[in-house]
């Protein structure tokens, strides 16, 4: 960890606010960032906590959790892409079953199981120095067990940095649960969306035909922009990949997104630049984890497995 690599930020956001996060960590231990989808915080605050690391001297690793293996991985690629390294070596990720960790991997995407687990070798997780809890808004149960851990944590270790990162705008829960932690607030970028409905053309109208059909239309009123259509689960993307798939549509990708799908099958999905238009068929994992570029249009079947 002797040469540190110079740290570039893209126009995003999270990137414009780096000064004022990054001098609220310098004097608290604990900082919560509150942005919205697509402002950049799971990608530009772990650089940040590193380039703070390397001004102060630590030689500890930045952690950064995840709810889901998919982001884990597909963050830590982009991260080690921005860095001018390669996947596994500064920059790296563990999710089970999988580890591109190495000893000189500084910062260490990780899912939330990840680093539970990691409290049972090492109580105080000395190897790192700070640690970013990503996406605390969704309160899984892992991530109350290690927001409550870490609090004690930090009694015990005053060398440790810890980062809370929401998409929701109530971060006073988190501020008062961490005795009154700084929060900054960083602005989303919008753009204009217009709505179309498209009603089923009978009762019996099955999913799948009636997501052919909006891609259809979207495709005679444009047929460049890439597409993203949100489906409830597994079984219904696989359904509606073969039934697109059917239809033979002209330079069109077809790309299915879920978590269990291989890496590397999920990495087409983040491949732009193709000369084909992208179909991306995806849970909602592609709304709430990962953001996919290049997307232009939007179908939602409206919608959503919910947990019983």
């Amino acid at each position: 960890m002797s040469e540190h690599p110079k740290i570039n930020y893209p126009d995003l956001p999270v990137a414009q606010r780096r000064d004022e996060i990054m001098e609220a960590m310098r004097g608290h231990q604990v900082v919560i960032v509150v942005g919205e989808t697509g402002s950049g915080k799971t990608t530009q605050l772990p650089k940040m906590a590193y380039e703070l690391a390397c001004e102060e001297g630590k030689t500890g690793r930045v952690g950064c959790t995840q709810p889901r293996r998919l982001a884990a991985a597909t963050v830590a690629r982009r991260v080690a892409e921005e860095m001018g390294t390669s996947l596994g070596d500064r920059v790296g990720y563990q999710v089970r079953f999988v580890e591109k960790v190495r000893d000189e991997t500084v910062i260490k995407f990780m899912t939330d199981g990840i680093l539970l687990a990691e409290t049972q070798r090492d109580r105080d997780l000395r190897q790192y120095d700070t640690l970013i809890i990503d996406e605390a808004h969704e309160r899984s149960l892992n991530i109350d067990f290690l927001l409550g851990y870490l609090k004690n944590l930090l009694e015990r270790r005053k060398d440790l940095r810890v980062v809370v990162s929401s998409a929701t705008m109530d971060a006073g829960m988190f501020s008062e649960y961490f005795d009154g932690a700084p929060v900054v607030n960083v602005e989303g970028r919008t753009f204009p969306v217009e709505d179309h409905y498209l009603p089923p053309l009978t009762d019996g109208e099955d999913l799948s035909r009636r997501v052919v059909r909006a891609v259809e239309w979207v495709t005679d009123m444009d047929s460049r922009g890439d597409l993203l259509i949100f489906m409830p689960s597994e079984r219904e993307i696989r359904e509606c990949v073969d039934a697109l798939e059917g239809r033979d549509l002209p330079a069109t990708e077809i790309l299915p997104l879920f978590a269990r799908l291989g890496l590397d099958a999920q990495e087409r999905v983040f491949n732009t630049g193709e000369p084909n238009r992208r179909v991306v068929l995806a849970t909602n994992v592609a709304e709430t984890s990962v953001t996919i570029p290049g997307i232009v249009y939007v179908i939602d079947s409206g919608l959503a497995r919910v947990s019983r």
